[in-house]
């Protein structure tokens, strides 16, 4: 097993009809962690897209499964397998339509809670036990459910603080302590 390595992967849908929606807010935060880092997610591997980096003594691969939403366990499991990585050290990002704009909800683990990217990670993994960052993107009483995931995010989403959770994820910051810092209702 590789010593201080952190696993970060960003759920979403791959193609150019699919950028900045809602249902994509795990790319885009993974977007934003690899900009911060001065990575780019450009290699192909695991069905997905990916940069290795370090940051201080801690390797660091960020993830953005190709395989689309549904199948993403496809890819995470690969990964997972590839770099023998514990589950405590792999997070999860994704939307989450119960959560209002604006909020971030941490999880230690728990059901997919209907989402089925998270869904199929914990099928290929054969367990709930993982951390994941949900990301508010709230819901419309006007809107279809699928016209709403997949129109575009709203400026409001929490991306920049999902982005600065997972820096402090990767920093070392305790999971009790993450928590309590950003699961706040807007």
């Amino acid at each position: 097993m590789e010593e201080c390595m952190k696993v970060i992967v960003g759920l979403g849908n791959p193609g150019k009809q699919y950028e900045n929606t809602r249902h994509n807010a795990g790319f885009l935060v993974i977007d934003e962690v690899a900009s911060k880092l001065g990575v780019s997610i450009s290699t192909n591997k695991f069905k997905a897209l990916i940069a290795e980096t370090f940051v201080g003594t801690e390797k660091v691969v960020l993830v953005k499964p190709q395989t689309f939403m549904n199948l993403s366990g496809e890819s995470v499991g690969e990964v997972m397998r590839y770099y023998d990585v514990d589950l405590e050290d792999l997070l999860v990002i994704s939307d989450d339509m119960d959560i209002t704009v604006g909020s971030l909800r941490l999880r230690e683990k728990g059901s997919s809670g209907g989402q089925k990217g998270v869904k199929s990670i914990i099928d290929h993994l054969g367990s709930n036990e993982f951390l994941r960052l949900k990301v508010g993107i709230g819901k419309s009483t006007q809107i279809k459910t699928v016209d709403w995931v997949l129109g575009k995010i709203d400026e409001e989403t929490a991306i920049s603080l999902g982005a600065q959770c997972v820096s402090d994820f990767i920093s070392g910051k305790r999971t009790d302590q993450l928590m309590n810092e950003y699961n706040i209702r807007v």
